[in-house]
């Protein structure tokens, strides 16, 4: 593994120095000393060491596109970093995050490209770009709201090319989705992903109509009842569903409004009665509202701050309510024992959390121990809420691109991300107290979030699963 490393990266004195300073790092596991956020060379000489790290894991090893950790500088053979180049070592994570467009506007490639054979072939013909033109590309990125690598022209062909046809090939279309969807493509492809709308476009529109209709249906059913004609558990869990609307998403003003809290206590207490094993479980109102917010984006436009449903036709409304309603059934149906009683599903998973910390960056698990902090303290609404609380909503629907397109491998997938996303902070937890950690954990400092801190923490978490995910050993005590 060192020896690859070193075939691939010759470093600078500067370098040399660096490396000997994290000389204890062990390229096996990747020590979470490489993930600290610590600041300026600090950060420089960790994101080389973990580059390097990551090159030599995945040097002649074929998975699917989902890292790219890129240098801003010039292309070289061999991927020698010249003395002048390696001031400039940067990371772009939002322009080229999954190696799938024909071509690669990029420096460096952390090796992490597509098995496909359209992939190998266009590997051998990438555009060189000169270090002023990636300047500019990584300024554009930064200033992107969604990122570039959303918005790329190549793939939003790709994308369009894969939804014209008869049938979507739902592999295809979840390698694309994986790093994130242009924004009005997004309900298209969510429907898709979950299983709600047919691959077959012929069958697509009929699917959809009848669907919506069933949901209307119960609808009547179920929730357009007196009081007289419900069960004690039912009004109680319909009041406890009126008391969480109000609470969810408090910090944008648009799930505020009266009619949007009506829609949500409408999806909600539906699914809840068609669900008796698990009932209404608090946090389920938080996962409606991705689902809320891209539905209704079909007809409203510019920001969700801004946005008002009461101009929709209400049979408008109500199609959004029942395509928000099967995505959620969709969704839970793969997690189901996350929301029975005691919620099995999520305390396996906070265990399997609390593992994966120990083995990738054991002074941070000692140091929690040593505090007394239990990992279902914190993480426990990670898994509930699936982080919709820790990050900046509009951070929201870029993250649950990734979600969707795992399908059925999501509830592994999450360990890994809550482990990259903890651990983002690895050097601010080793320095606090019980008492402070747990203040520290619960109002995390995501508030100025961009896409680029997201791509990053999506970044880590698919390295580590690839990993670890298929060698549990590794995990054992």
């Amino acid at each position: 593994m060192k020896k690859k490393n070193n075939n691939i990266i010759h470093n600078t004195k500067q370098q040399q120095q660096d490396n000997n300073n994290n000389n204890n790092v062990n390229t096996t596991t990747t020590s979470g000393s490489v993930i600290g956020s610590g600041g300026g060379g600090t950060l420089d000489s960790r994101f080389n060491q973990t580059l390097k790290n990551v090159q030599g894991m995945l040097k002649g090893r074929s998975i699917p596109g989902k890292v790219l950790l890129t240098r801003k500088s010039d292309p070289l053979e061999d991927f020698v970093v010249s003395p002048e180049a390696s001031p400039n070592i940067e990371r772009s994570f939002s322009e080229n995050y999954a190696g799938t467009s024909d071509h690669i506007d990029t420096s460096i490639e952390a090796e992490a490209w597509s098995t496909s054979k359209q992939n190998e072939t266009s590997a051998s013909s990438k555009l060189q770009l000169s270090k002023s033109d990636v300047e500019i590309k990584v300024k554009e990125v930064q200033k992107s709201p969604m990122g570039a690598r959303a918005t790329d022209s190549a793939r939003i062909m790709r994308f369009t090319k894969e939804l014209s046809g008869s049938t979507v090939i739902l592999e295809k279309l979840r390698e694309l989705a994986w790093s994130g969807l242009p924004p009005y493509m997004r309900p298209t492809v969510w429907r898709l992903l979950l299983g709600y709308a047919p691959p077959n476009s012929d069958r697509r529109e009929g699917v959809l109509r009848r669907k919506r209709i069933e949901y209307l249906d119960c609808v009547a059913q179920f929730y357009d009842v007196p009081n007289t004609e419900r069960s004690d558990d039912e009004i109680n869990m319909l009041r406890q569903i009126a008391v969480d609307c109000p609470r969810t998403v408090p910090d944008v003003t648009f799930f505020q409004l009266p009619q949007v809290q009506k829609s949500l206590e409408r999806i909600l207490y539906t699914w809840a009665i068609r669900h008796p094993a698990s009932g209404y479980v608090q946090g389920i109102n938080d996962l409606v509202t991705p689902f809320l917010v891209v539905f209704l984006s079909e007809y409203l436009e510019g920001s969700v701050d801004n946005w008002s449903i009461s101009d929709l036709p209400p049979d408008k409304i109500l199609n959004i309510e029942a395509d928000c309603y099967w995505c959620l059934s969709k969704l839970l149906d793969g997690m189901q024992d996350h929301y029975t009683f005691a919620q099995p599903g999520i305390q396996r998973l906070v265990f399997k959390l609390k593992e994966l910390v120990r083995r990738i960056d054991e002074p941070v698990s000692k140091h929690m121990e040593d505090q007394g902090l239990e990992f279902l303290q914190f993480s426990f609404r990670w898994f509930n809420c699936l982080l919709i609380r820790e990050i900046p909503f509009h951070l929201v629907t870029r993250l649950w691109d990734t979600y969707l397109a795992e399908g059925d491998a999501l509830p592994d997938f999450l360990i890994y991300i809550f482990a990259s996303f903890l651990l983002t902070w690895s050097d601010n937890l080793q320095k606090l107290d019980f008492q402070e950690l747990v203040m520290f954990l619960q109002h995390l400092p995501t508030h100025n979030w961009t896409h680029q801190e997201l791509e990053m923490v999506l970044s880590r978490a698919f390295m580590w699963y690839s990993m670890f995910n298929s060698s549990p050993r590794h995990l054992a005590n």
